[in-house]
């Protein structure tokens, strides 16, 4: 009999329940979330080409999101599939990630491989990734949770500014003149005396230390608490010490709203939202990895304490384990980790054999062609050449680019990426900032109603002592 068939019927079968329950409505309400084409149709508004990267992620986003619906028996075992996206520079990796990010709506941080140094060394280490991670996902959920509930705090400013103008023994009638002054914007000019929190910046920070050891320190964060608390007037119980200002109804309308939001978040667990927003649906995005790894092609390897230390150090990151933040343990199993690199020098395989195993999903992005550069000049909905039409109508002034012209930015940007350095798309901001220059001091100035016209004589012209510069460049030993 074969052995994988034995294996299969030993196995303990999945709860029937588990299983089976409920099928069709989790079809239903998975299909409520963007489809992977949708994603990608998505992103093409922002990213021109790189399908197979669209995909990728498009791919890694909708099985983080089916996973939700799997029976917890399952849900445990499905851990996410890590992405490794291999381009040159300037070819939009970062942007894939960020935009996955932005459609995600889950905690996103980037950071440059770079940057860190193995354990021991002087410099950040891997675990500092997790913590900052933690610190958007709070920012995050925050946000969120503001504006939840920001209807009911300005229901509940109201009531306290007509408890300051008219007192909490004021009758009905009299009470409900008020609050249709209030909402009529008749009482905004009107002076009245708030209680505001005392700034606590004296207190704040005594026991800070520089960079990551200091602010996510578990126990300079507890001191910093306890140091709070007593200037608050102990335990925290009574709250922050106040002090009364003058100021009209209109200010405070806003100076309440944030004392009164805040009082709310109190009740709220941020940190156990956040920490399971990050557990679940966190994004960190390594670049420049490539830069931590040693070609295999030597047969000797430099001790460098940002290369192989470091990648070791990730292992235990991208593979899953527990780090501990000042908002307390995070557990790192379903974080999904985007690395991206160039790998001119080097290879991927010239990765640890251990990091190459738990990064399985490889992506190559391709470079940018004249034609790109030029899609990428016309198609983004936020494309630079729109931002700068917008930024110029502000003064009053119409701002047109011939098509001949956007053809010959692009081809220039194309001809200085072959002669100097390719930088990708980095390399249209270069090319516009020159055009754009004279044009935006002058736009100031002009008459209300004016219009200027780029076209491809005027791109020439602005940019031919930079293609001179590149062409002599290369006789330059």
């Amino acid at each position: 009999m074969d052995s994988t068939t034995t294996a299969a019927e030993d196995a303990p079968p999945l709860p029937v329940d588990d299983v089976t329950h409920s099928s069709d409505k989790r079809v239903t309400k998975l299909n409520e979330y963007p489809a992977p084409s949708d994603i990608v149709s998505k992103l093409s508004q922002h990213i021109v080409g790189q399908d197979s990267a669209k995909r990728a992620v498009s791919l890694a986003m909708r099985n983080r999101i089916r996973r939700t619906f799997l029976p917890d028996i399952l849900q445990k075992e499905v851990t996410p599939r890590n992405v490794l996206m291999i381009g040159p520079t300037g070819c939009g990796k970062t942007e894939v990630a960020r935009r996955m990010a932005d459609l995600a709506d889950a905690p996103f941080l980037k950071v440059e491989a770079t940057k860190f140094t193995e354990v021991g060394y002087h410099g950040r280490d891997v675990d500092s990734i997790v913590r900052d991670l933690v610190d958007v996902g709070i920012q995050q959920v925050k946000k969120m949770k503001t504006k939840e509930i920001k209807t009911e705090a300005e229901e509940n400013v109201k009531e306290r500014i007509l408890d300051i103008l008219t007192g909490p023994n004021r009758d009905k009638t009299s009470r409900e003149s008020f609050r249709t002054l209030l909402e009529g914007g008749g009482l905004d000019e009107q002076e009245i005396e708030v209680d505001v929190p005392v700034s606590s910046d004296k207190n704040a920070g005594i026991f800070a230390m520089g960079g990551d050891q200091g602010a996510n320190n578990p126990n300079v964060a507890a001191m910093n608490d306890f140091l709070t608390k007593v200037a608050g007037g102990g335990g925290g119980k009574k709250g922050p010490p106040t002090e009364r200002k003058k100021m009209t109804v209109e200010e405070a309308k806003e100076v309440i709203l944030d004392i009164e939001i805040e009082r709310m978040l109190e009740n709220i667990d941020l940190k156990k939202e956040a920490i399971t927003s990050v557990e679940q649906s966190g994004i960190v995005f390594i670049d420049e990895i490539d830069k931590i790894c040693s070609s295999r092609d030597f047969s000797s390897r430099s001790a460098d304490a940002s290369a192989e230390g470091v990648q070791r150090d990730l292992l235990p990151l991208v593979e899953g384990t527990t780090i501990s933040t000042k908002f307390g343990n995070v557990n790192t199993d379903y974080i999904l980790i985007i690395a991206s690199g160039a790998f001119h020098s080097v290879k991927p395989s010239d990765m640890l054999p251990e990091l190459q195993g738990r990064l399985p999903v490889r992506v190559e992005l391709q470079g940018l062609t004249e034609e790109d550069l030029y899609k990428i000049l016309t198609e983004p909905i936020a494309n630079v050449l729109r931002q700068q039409v917008e930024l110029i109508a502000t003064e009053g002034v119409k701002l047109d680019f011939e098509d001949d012209a956007i053809r010959e930015m692009a081809r220039m940007a194309a001809q200085l990426n072959k002669t100097v350095e390719n930088i990708g798309a980095r390399r249209l901001y270069t090319v516009i900032e020159r055009i754009m220059e004279e044009i935006s001091y002058d736009a100031a100035e002009m008459e209300e109603g004016s219009v200027i016209t780029v076209d491809k004589k005027l791109v020439q012209d602005r940019l031919s002592d930079v293609l001179v510069a590149s062409d002599l460049s290369r006789y330059i030993l």
